[in-house]
């Protein structure tokens, strides 16, 4: 009797787990092929690895993802210099479904993978290898450097020293570790664009900024906690409207590096110059408590709030940004963890799981509820189909004249936000954009004329 009550329990649990975003969220593919640039050609290759998550396993207390890593928006190129290609990770993850705060001394950080986005593609925190050495008083680690010694007192900012590097997605691989350091939105797509690398090699993020609705769910902390978009609900209990959620921590009025924030002495880093700018260092930033001020978040750039996925609440990071939409220090998570770090890449899943089969009919009725912009209308020579929010479905468009005769067809992918139209050889007049995931579309009218 007490086996068989043990078996219902499970099963119980089981049936109720599938509602569990960290097990029904990933964007998962068996047959696309990702794409990626090579500096000086503006036109993709394919580099026949498969996008986004391919199979998501479950147990009573953990996820396991597989994913090769690579995204379903183009990657590259890496205009530092970066010799290295995204390439097929072949890994698992495995994060707690049942996340934990830590109430001891938080977590720091580290180099390298600290959760993974819904696409499979790496989290990493905001450094970028490279520390400043009081001993040597020159820059420490990474290529050309000599090695740290110690712990350095300094460390590098990848969103400032690294810009360069990153490709229109925002991501750049470490070794073939393709990850964002940031919020994976495509750097022309930001009010204020700091980087042209778009211009000749177009892309798109995981998803686009809409700043009237709910930014998603994006991604999970290796504490099992999730990671939203930029936006959200103004007060943690889901009222006052859409707000950007914004980072508690500003830079500080510094001139020289001598101290950190909170007083203590340290190594000398180098002054505050053209060279080295204040924002160069994760030291250069200090946090600031907002009480009473929902819209601000903690330490550890996150917050206990109600979203859409999780009605009860739950504590959430947040991918911040400025006012211009560009990324805003801690960016992701950190510098600590608010949970209990147990999550990591594992070789092997060692439990009794079940494996979670995503239906298209949960999301029948994304069409109705997206906005879908055609840029430019009136059009005459390239048309975008872009779509705001997070695409969770693929989607086949269509462009048809007047008649009903099929002119063009392209795709959106899950995990992507934008597809484009050449209608140069289209004669002006009246078409038809049909947007369709398979079970509902939509139409939209252009324009094309020259």
């Amino acid at each position: 009797m007490k086996k068989l009550l043990s078996i219902l329990l499970l099963t119980s649990f089981f049936a109720h787990s599938q509602t569990n975003p960290a097990i029904t969220k990933w964007l998962q593919n068996t047959t696309i092929t990702g794409n990626y640039y090579m500096s000086g050609n503006s036109t993709a290759i394919s580099n026949g690895i498969l996008v986004n998550c391919q199979q998501v396993r479950y147990s009573a207390t953990s996820v396991y993802v597989n994913a090769t890593g690579m995204p379903a928006y183009k990657v590259g190129p890496y205009l530092d210099n970066n010799p290295n290609q995204a390439g097929n990770q072949n890994a698992i993850f495995k994060l707690p479904l049942n996340p934990t705060p830590n109430t001891g001394t938080a977590t720091a950080t580290t180099g390298g993978n600290i959760g993974i986005f819904i696409n499979g593609v790496a989290m990493f925190d905001f450094r970028d290898g490279v520390a400043w050495s009081s001993t040597t008083n020159a820059p420490c680690g990474g290529p050309g450097n000599t090695a740290c010694t110690g712990t350095p007192s300094w460390y590098r900012d990848a969103i400032v020293a690294e810009r360069p590097g990153f490709d229109c997605s925002k991501g750049h691989p470490a070794g073939t570790n393709y990850h964002h350091h940031q919020n994976p939105s495509a750097f022309d797509m930001d009010l204020v664009v700091l980087s042209n690398v778009c211009n000749l090699y177009d892309a798109d993020g995981l998803y686009t900024i809409n700043t009237t609705q709910h930014s998603p769910l994006i991604g999970f902390a290796y504490d099992g906690f999730p990671v939203y978009g930029a936006y959200g609900y103004a007060n943690a209990d889901g009222t006052g409207g859409i707000a950007r959620i914004k980072s508690g921590y500003q830079l500080r009025n510094i001139t020289v590096r001598t101290h950190w924030a909170d007083g203590t002495d340290v190594g000398d880093g180098p002054a505050v110059s053209t060279t080295y700018p204040l924002g160069y260092y994760r030291e250069d930033y200090e946090w600031i408590s907002h009480a009473g001020d929902a819209g601000y978040l903690d330490v550890h750039n996150g917050r206990f709030c109600i979203t859409p996925e999780y009605p009860n609440g739950i504590y959430c990071y947040f991918a911040t940004v400025d006012a211009n939409h560009n990324s805003a220090y801690p960016y992701l998570i950190g510098p600590t963890y608010y949970g209990n770090k147990t999550g990591a890449k594992v070789t092997t899943v060692t439990e009794t799981t079940s494996t979670y089969t995503p239906s298209l009919g949960l999301v029948n009725s994304y069409l109705e509820n997206t906005e879908i912009k055609i840029i430019p209308n009136p059009a005459s020579d390239i048309v975008a189909i872009q779509i705001d929010g997070l695409v969770v479905n693929n989607l086949k468009i269509d462009l048809y004249d007047i008649l009903g005769k099929l002119v063009k067809s392209t795709e959106i992918n899950k995990g992507q936000s934008i597809a484009y139209f050449d209608v140069q050889d289209v004669y002006n007049g009246t078409y038809f954009i049909k947007i369709s995931d398979g079970i509902n579309s939509v139409s939209k009218t252009i324009i094309i004329s020259k």
